[in-house]
């Protein structure tokens, strides 16, 4: 057959076709259609066969089209080729509108469309026997209309399909090999499969019509569905399910339904897992499925494996096409064929059984039959969920809305979840104004957490340990109303042990609490130097016994009493006999031994603790470590479920690169380099704890808590974080040596883990504290150092020369060259010129806050004076104690330090162990004791004047 007799071929064909079409139209289609039902029934298959009267018209309409066009060209004598079949080059066209075409055809089938139609026009259809008789062949007079009609609407149109694979077959034998050759193959292979696909739906179709025929109209009513195809029923492949809860199964395109007496169940396709690894031991001699679904498990028992191959090969395709959306083309192949459908879904579910999602609707990730990734859950009431599942509960990172109950309301809860209850940190927006940071466990606040009320009408912050959803422990409450600060122990939501008051005034007192009631009695340091110690009222009124240290040295010891309008009474004895208050009293310091610094903030410490005891596993890292945020929005970016873009940082600092680094920096520089870096960073676990720590310090010491009677608790406290922070960088060391097999290296002889916290970490975590921790220095040194300042202002008044010789500096060392003199100037009046090298480097003490630092500021300045010297002598000069303890303090006077004994007792206190009785040791003594002689100079001129005007 050449390309010509093929293209006449194909044009009688369809005018036949076309033709076919036009009768059955005019004498089947449009008498249909003129009656329309009244019944609701008929009503609903009505509006099903105008729809395939649609499909029915669109495929005229194709054959008629193409059909023209190819005529039109035979009657211009034109040349053909393979374009010209167009049952080839518009295959997908044709395909699609002949499968809308049998699948609408087959809808109607399965509802009982020609029984309905033929049964309410009846009498008007006896007449059409004879018109039918035209397209049947082997119709008689006692084949039903309906049958008839359901003959008359498919066969021709089926019969023409096999016409056109007969004629591109023919077409096929002729064609050289090449691509239209592979193109005409191609097409017949397609029309082959919508052949079998006819074939298929009709024989579903069917199968479908049969079963609502054979069940009740309860079921009926309930279940049949026009698109709706039984697959399969346990009357024809036997199957039964597991505990006797059915007595048929029946496997549908879209549902699986199990019929038991009068009743049934029905599992959506898209939610039913089948597993044929059952460990459900069936009774001897039988074959199981485990059939999963959101709320219920059961089992499928066959009494041979190949029935339970079938099954479980029908189940699977089944389930995998439900999810696809669409049945296969054609819709089923061999045994076999096809892939399993995935594990893993995505799907919408209402919760209908009791348990903690009953009536919620899930929306989000499925795998086997439960919750598991992303999604969301919603309640009636208003309360819903979004964050990642596992296996069946709220794990991992979430967002959940809780409505109130009086208002119109809800508390957000943004935290880490595991296994259905909160877990780790998270940031909890209560719809009272009130929020809480920190941490819960088993869907309670538990362990380090931060709760502030925002609402103007009683604004509080309160920053410390948390135990069953209740303030327990240790802790920092701030009454911003009262302008006071507590800090002590608590227990049950109730200020309960040793506490400290700090109030806005300054004054600051220690107690006993009992149920938020002070008893006993305490210490009050009020802000004019003066010290009570005994009992007093809330609102620090002196009661009972007590002693009162005045400023001035006086104490007055006794009963005091306060009444209404008559003001403080006494009755006790008045001791004159101390002429100054002794420091150990106005500068006592509080908190020391009723809060060891080793129980101070265990909620922060316990929570990385736990985190390296776990593997530091990268998906409970933020669960562990997440006081690094304090804005919801800030914690709602930092997960992978709300932000997907992770940024550089980020990436470098994965818990797997971060134990992998580790093991490259164990030299003592490495070290330093590594853990400045990481300090430095809000995403290293380590950097993550300095924020922590540097919130709970600046909770219990910034603002209020600036008061001079915490410096000691303050400065030990600094200390400790030096520690803990080394003690969790071995811990992190450790653990990444041990994961390659490797042995951690030994420390060096005299080399203890407080010596390594100090001279490491101390000088890196510094600044971060600095700020409050200097405040506090400033505040306890002031009296001494408005001394010095004072005598600095005196000695500031004296030119270079006189400043030398009062300060007994030798005459051979003064550096009077350095005196350079402009036009009527005199030498004796010049000022600040003198070792103004010196000056300027000891300046530099106030510009860094590393106590280390500090000290070799401290050498260079001594550097700097013995090389004016020894220029000045024109030789090497080292100098004396004698010489140096002048020249320091001529040096001091002109760096007019203004805080230099907040300065020298910061670098005293936390300066490295290891530089104690060498060179710095010895500079600093001598600046300190350059320091004293200055106040003491002030001193001794306050007394001169004071014996002057007694006389």
């Amino acid at each position: 057959m050449c390309m010509t007799e093929a293209t006449a071929s194909l044009l009688q064909v369809e005018e036949t076709f076309s033709a076919c079409l036009a009768r059955i139209d005019a004498l089947i289609l449009k008498p249909l259609l003129q009656a329309e039902p009244s019944d609701q029934k008929g009503k609903e298959n009505f509006k099903l066969f105008l729809l395939l009267n649609d499909r029915f018209q669109a495929l005229w309409n194709l054959t008629e089209e193409n059909y023209r066009i190819l005529k039109q060209k035979c009657s211009n004598s034109e040349s053909f080729c393979i374009q010209d079949i167009y049952t080839v080059w518009k295959g997908d066209l044709f395909l699609s509108l002949y499968i809308q075409y049998f699948v609408t055809f087959a809808n109607y089938v399965v509802v009982h469309g020609f029984e309905h139609a033929t049964k309410s026009k009846s009498e008007a259809w006896k007449h059409h026997k004879t018109v039918l008789k035209q397209f049947l062949t082997d119709f008689t007079s006692e084949t039903s209309i309906s049958l008839a009609l359901y003959t008359v609407l498919h066969k021709p149109i089926r019969d023409h399909i096999e016409q056109y694979i007969l004629l591109l077959t023919k077409l096929n034998e002729v064609l050289k090999e090449g691509s239209e050759k592979d193109v005409v193959t191609s097409a017949i292979k397609e029309y082959v499969k919508l052949e079998s696909f006819i074939s298929q739906v009709l024989d579903e179709a069917c199968f479908t019509k049969s079963l609502w025929k054979s069940l009740g109209y309860k079921f009926t009513d309930m279940l049949c569905v026009p698109e709706r195809r039984l697959l399969e029923d346990s009357k024809n492949l036997p199957i039964s399910a597991s505990t006797n809860r059915s007595d048929r199964i029946l496997l549908f395109d879209d549902v699986l339904v199990l019929i038991q007496g009068n009743s049934f169940q029905s599992f959506d396709l898209k939610l039913v897992w089948v597993d044929e690894n059952c460990r459900e031991k069936s009774a001897p001699g039988l074959y199981g499925l485990r059939i999963i679904t959101p709320e219920e498990t059961f089992f499928f028992s066959a009494k041979d494996p190949q029935m339970k191959a079938v099954w479980q090969w029908k189940l699977n395709q089944a389930v995998r096409q439900a999810l696809n959306g669409k049945r296969d083309f054609p819709l089923w192949g061999k045994t076999g064929e096809g892939t399993d459908p995935p594990s893993c879904r995505i799907f919408t579910y209402v919760f209908r059984l009791e348990g903690k999602f009953k009536n919620a609707s899930y929306e989000g990730e499925w795998h086997l039959g439960k919750p598991h990734g992303k999604g969301t859950l919603k309640w009636c009431n208003g309360r819903n969920h979004v964050g990642d599942f596992k296996e069946g509960l709220e794990h991992g990172f979430g967002i959940c809305l809780v409505p109130c109950q009086s208002e119109d309301r809800y508390d957000c809860y943004k935290c880490h979840w595991y296994e259905g209850k909160m877990r780790g940190y998270g940031i909890c927006e209560y719809g009272n104004d009130m929020v809480y940071k920190g941490y819960f466990k088993d869907n309670v606040r538990q362990g380090f957490g931060i709760l502030e009320n925002l609402s103007a009408e009683h604004p509080f912050k309160y920053t410390g340990q948390w135990e069953n959803d209740k303030k327990n422990g240790y802790g920092v409450w701030e009454d911003k109303d009262r302008g006071e600060r507590y800090i002590g122990t608590w227990l049950d939501d109730h200020k309960h042990g040793q506490g400290i008051v700090v109030t806005q005034s300054g004054v600051c007192y220690q107690r006993t609490f009992h149920a938020d009631k002070m008893v006993g009695s305490g210490i009050l340091l009020l802000e004019d130097d003066s010290v009570y110690e005994g009992n007093f009222t809330e609102d620090l009124m002196f009661v009972g016994k007590g002693k009162l240290s005045f400023a001035n040295g006086f104490i007055l010891e006794g009963t005091f009493t306060n009444k209404s309008g008559q003001g403080l009474q006494t009755h006790g004895i008045l001791n004159t006999s101390n002429e100054q208050l002794d420091d150990r009293i106005t500068k006592a310091q509080l908190g020391l031994k009723e809060f060891p610094v080793e129980k101070r903030w265990k909620g922060i410490y316990d929570q990385f603790l736990e985190f390296i005891h776990s593997g530091c596993k990268e998906e409970t890292e933020e669960s562990f470590t997440g006081f690094h945020i304090q804005t919801s929005k800030e914690l709602r970016k930092s997960q992978e479920y709300l932000f997907c873009q992770r940024g550089t940082e980020d990436v470098s600092w994965k818990t797997e690169d971060i134990l992998e680094e580790l093991v490259q920096h164990q030299g003592l520089e490495s070290q330093q380099s590594y853990l400045e870096k990481a300090l430095k960073s809000s995403l290293h676990p380590l950097g993550k704890l300095l924020k922590a720590l540097m919130i709970a310090f600046q909770a219990t010491y910034s603002g209020i808590g600036a008061n001079r009677h915490l410096l000691t608790m303050a400065q030990e406290e600094v200390k400790y974080y030096a520690k803990k922070i080394w003690e969790f960088y071995q811990g992190l060391l450790h653990l990444a040596l041990e994961q390659k097999g490797q042995l951690p290296a030994k420390a060096m002889d005299g080399d203890t883990s407080d010596q390594k916290a100090c001279s490491v970490v101390l000088p890196l975590i510094l600044p971060c504290f600095y700020p409050e921790l200097f405040m506090l220095y400033m505040l306890y040194h002031e009296r001494e150092d408005e001394l010095y300042c004072q005598g600095i202002m005196d000695l500031s008044l004296f030119p270079d020369i006189k400043l030398l010789e009062f300060l007994d500096v030798q005459k051979h060392l003064w550096p009077l060259k350095d005196l350079t003199l402009t036009t009527n100037q005199r030498r004796s009046l010049i000022k600040d010129k003198c070792f103004l090298s010196a000056t300027e480097c000891l300046q530099k003490l106030i510009t860094t806050v590393d106590p280390w630092e500090k000290l070799v500021i401290l050498q260079k300045t001594y550097e700097e004076i013995e090389s004016t010297v020894s220029r000045v002598v024109e030789k090497d000069y080292r100098l004396p104690m004698d010489d140096l303890l002048p020249l320091l303090m001529y040096v001091v006077s002109r760096a007019k330090i203004q805080h230099l004994g907040a300065e020298i007792h910061l670098i005293r206190d936390l300066m490295d162990p290891a530089n104690k009785g060498g060179l710095y040791d010895f500079l600093l003594t001598a600046l300190e004791s350059c320091y004293e002689h200055i106040q003491r100079m002030r001193l001794h001129q306050r007394e001169n004047c004071h014996t002057t005007h007694s006389s």
